[in-house]
């Protein structure tokens, strides 16, 4: 935070020496004369790459060394004066008096410009690197809705939910984080719907990081959740502009890292990890039929081995006398016990699902498929494995697949093998031990305050959007867990075009037709459509 001197020469130096100047090929430092009587010596100071020379030629240099015409005697302070108010057409200009604002904004992309005699640099708007356009979602998407995901670029970031939100009272607040490389952080709220201390909470965490680098809103993200130990995520992560948006009209926060292709949304709860973008595109009986798909693939991916364990191992009862018979028929070969088998086989496709990711190009989905088919077929051949195990273990990656949260899913597939240790040991009652204590983690985590089972645990009116999907125009409350400062979303009726007694809608006229004793112009009656049902909350 060291103050600049009025000399030039100081400031250059101070700079030249902060920003390596002679060892960084791309710091680039510009000594030139505006023209005054006498002539007033100043200097511009920009990092090539990040800023544009097409705009520091035509909209800082050009301007002050031949359009300028200053032949007056004039102090340093009205030079700087005429000089930001007369003299330069960039959109942005901004002053700065202390050695860190201005190195803060050179490798940033600003130009900085210092004039001889004054304390008062002036830091113009310049940005222009190479960044990646907006492209379709690839981790969340969608057949049915907007195909436009974030970038690495803060400021296309903010422009995406902004095109979505059109509203004045959306608030982008930027903060920095990160000690060794300054990043920036936008927050971003509805002004008078949003809980202030939701977001005053969220700036605080964010502003209370202390680490060299915040290189991804993953990194962030594990910063400022409230229980880092627990498996279930805290924050939802999006990629989609349009999610970030509806969320942020509900009274939620999100947050923007530069350099960051996902957003955080906060807070999180249970039921929102298993919604999708796509839930509110559709029509409501659709939107609930997927959500019930996700519940049930959820169960599946946690439960589903282990409950082949206990009931191989403990409770065999419960399996019909022929699919008994069958199962031991195809494991009378297996050399291993029923919890080393799925063992085996759950590794196996960790593995498999792994390499498919990280092996480059096209070869990664080929590698998991056939790896896939290969590793199943010539285990059951060696009698390593039974057949149904291989159905089971497919089932249960299909499940976790289904998830649409990565991070869940992630989650999902960890305590898998807690559950599958607990049903190899007791059975049942092992499995009722793991699900009671995961509901009782799941009850006492918080998400920057807010219980993660709400509306549920504790309970809460809300507009039903939980598991079932309701239809649009019936989900009138915003939901009572975020406290926002006006809690409807819409009217009770929000189909103003109907009534619950019903309107009378004329039908259109029937061509006219010329016909016997008719004159052409005349017009026949027109009949008239009676129709039923309201706009009020099913």
């Amino acid at each position: 935070m060291k103050p600049l001197a009025e000399s030039l020469q100081a400031n250059l130096d101070a700079l030249k020496q902060t920003l390596h100047y002679g060892l960084n090929s791309d710091v680039i430092v510009r000594e030139f004369d505006i023209p005054t009587t006498p002539p007033t010596k100043a200097a511009i100071v920009f990092m090539e790459g990040l800023a544009s020379k097409d705009i520091i030629d035509l909209a800082i240099l050009q301007p002050l060394m031949l359009i300028s015409n200053l032949d007056r005697d004039l102090r340093a302070a009205d030079v700087l004066e005429i000089v930001e108010r007369r003299l330069l057409p960039g959109n942005q200009v901004s002053r700065k008096d202390n050695l860190r604002g201005i190195v803060e904004g050179v490798i940033a992309g600003t130009t900085c410009l210092l004039i001889e005699g004054c304390r008062t640099a002036l830091e113009v708007e310049t940005k222009s690197w190479e960044h990646r356009g907006v492209s379709q979602p690839t981790a969340e998407t969608v057949v049915h809705g907007p195909q436009e995901a974030f970038n690495e670029t803060l400021k296309n970031n903010v422009a995406l939910v902004r095109r979505r939100m059109r509203t004045p009272d959306l608030v982008s607040e930027i903060l920095k984080v990160g000690t060794l490389s300054r990043v920036d952080c936008a927050v971003l709220y509805l002004e008078g719907l949003t809980n202030p201390k939701l977001v005053a909470e969220v700036k605080r965490r964010i502003n209370g990081i202390r680490a060299d680098q915040i290189q991804d809103t993953g990194v962030l993200e594990q910063f400022i959740e409230d229980r880092p130990f627990v498996l279930v995520p805290q924050t939802l992560s999006t990629e989609r502009p349009d999610r970030m948006a509806a969320l942020l009209s509900e009274g939620h926060v999100g947050i923007l890292l530069d350099g960051s292709p996902f957003g955080l949304v906060v807070p999180v709860t249970f039921w929102s990890l298993l919604h999708a973008a796509e839930d509110h595109f559709l029509r409501w009986p659709f939107g609930t039929f997927l959500r019930l798909v996700r519940v049930v693939a959820l169960a599946v991916a946690l439960l589903l081995p282990a409950v082949y364990i206990a009931v191989t191992n403990f409770h065999p009862e419960m399996i019909p006398t022929d699919l008994l018979l069958a199962i031991a028929a195809t494991r009378e070969r297996v050399p291993f016990p029923t919890v080393i088998e799925v063992l085996i086989m759950e590794v196996s496709f960790e593995l498999i699902r792994e390499a498919g990711i990280r092996v480059p190009g096209v070869i990664g989905p080929t590698l998991g498929i056939v790896g896939a088919l290969i590793l199943g077929q010539a285990a059951v051949a060696a009698s390593i494995v039974s057949p149904i195990l291989v159905i089971i273990v497919a089932l249960t990656a299909l499940g976790s697949f289904a998830i649409p949260n990565f991070n869940m899913a992630f989650a999902a597939r960890i305590t898998r093998f807690v559950y599958i240790l607990f049903a190899a040991a007791f059975g049942f009652y092992g499995i009722a031990v793991g699900v009671f204590i995961q509901m009782m983690i799941y009850v006492s985590t918080r998400s920057f305050g807010v219980p993660f089972m709400s509306p549920i645990a504790p309970f809460a009116q809300s507009s039903g959007d939980l598991i079932l999907r309701y239809p649009s125009w019936s989900m009138e409350l915003r939901p009572a867990f975020l406290q926002t400062q006006h809690r409807e979303r819409q009217p009770e009726v929000g189909r103003k075009w109907t009534r619950s007694g019903g309107v009378d809608i004329p039908s259109p006229s029937p061509p006219e037709q010329p016909r016997q004793g008719v004159d052409a112009g005349s017009q026949g009656r027109s009949g008239s459509l009676k129709v039923k049902g309201g706009g009020r909350r099913a």
